[in-house]
């Protein structure tokens, strides 16, 4: 029942910003981390930003500088703000979620989005 719904992807310009927005709903009773992976074309899947419940903010060192990962605990969301976009950053992003449920009180899962397509020409 829990779902992760990804938004905010698209086709920009070299040097151009996008805002991914990822919202988890369903019978959610924490989320430990949240975080963005991205899966370019013969590439494995690469961690971009995470953010726990509380901590530090990690980066993909190619990223850092450029993007900023950021949680709406209310809400359930987070937010990768993409910013000097480079064709490099062309990849299906994931959204990503450690989450413990309504009724299972021991229990941590993963759970997915479906991703959404970035894609950055030159």
């Amino acid at each position: 029942q829990v779902q992760l719904v990804e938004s905010g992807g698209g086709l920009v310009q070299a040097g151009g910003s996008l805002r991914l927005s990822c919202a988890a709903s369903g019978s959610i009773a924490s989320i430990s981390r949240m975080a963005w992976y991205r899966e370019a074309p013969g590439k494995q899947r690469e961690l971009v930003a995470g953010i726990p419940s509380g901590g530090s903010t990690n980066y993909l060192d190619s990223v850092k500088g450029r993007f900023t990962i950021s949680r709406d605990n209310a809400r359930n969301t987070v937010n990768l703000q993409m910013n000097s976009l480079k064709p490099e950053d062309t990849a299906v992003y994931y959204c990503n979620a450690d989450l413990s449920l309504v009724g299972i009180p021991r229990g941590t899962f993963r759970y997915w989005g479906r991703g959404t397509q970035v894609t950055v020409s030159s």
